[in-house]
């Protein structure tokens, strides 16, 4: 038996079906509920664990169940799955503390991998914090100015407009600045930005 548990809150039966079944074949515990407010109710979390948890659901929300969490002290990392984000929802998300938020449809093995790294690295973002801010310090300021302006959620379009420069402008220091901290996401940028 696994010392791992994904709990996978979603409105929709099949959702929940599918992604059970996807993490038990994977050697996963596995807990589902129809609601924020039953996994409230009901779930323990472990200290191995992960929440998968859809962002639009009637009566308690995903972000609401997240600030739930947060005042209650239960920490447990959080992959958000939904059908309807957008920028500003991710990176709202992220600063509350997500470990990353994906879109449907979205690849069963990419979801897999994301609630595996999330359960594993758990408690390593604190240690990592120093060489965050070490990478940190490299950006240039151009870079520095795009990276402030997509941690809030603007999508490049916006930065080109705010930063006077083209779109490909705005690309091309997004890639640099994701090399720089090494990341591979936007996800992992948000994590990277927030522990530093």
């Amino acid at each position: 038996m696994s010392d791992r548990t994904v709990y996978v809150v979603d409105d929709d039966d099949a959702v929940r079906d599918a992604l059970g079944m996807l993490f038990r074949t994977a050697g996963l515990n596995v807990e589902t509920y129809e609601s924020g407010l039953a996994f409230l109710r009901r779930a323990r979390p472990e200290p191995r664990s992960c929440l998968v948890l859809d962002i639009r659901m009637p009566g308690l929300d995903g972000t609401a169940l997240q600030e739930e969490l947060a005042t209650r002290g239960m920490r447990v990392p959080i992959v958000f799955i939904t059908g309807h984000g957008d920028i500003p929802m991710a990176v709202a998300a992220m600063k509350k503390g997500a470990y990353d938020f994906v879109e449907k449809p979205f690849d069963d093995h990419h979801l897999l991998c994301q609630v595996l790294n999330a359960i594993e690295d758990a408690g390593e973002t604190k240690r990592a914090a120093p060489e965050v801010k070490e990478r940190l310090a490299r950006l240039s300021g151009r870079e520095r100015e795009v990276l402030d302006l997509v941690l809030e959620g603007k999508p490049s379009r916006q930065v080109a407009a705010e930063l006077f420069i083209s779109v490909k402008t705005v690309e091309f220091h997004r890639a640099r600045i994701m090399q720089k901290l090494g990341v591979r996401s936007a996800a992992e940028l948000f994590r990277a930005c927030l522990a530093g």
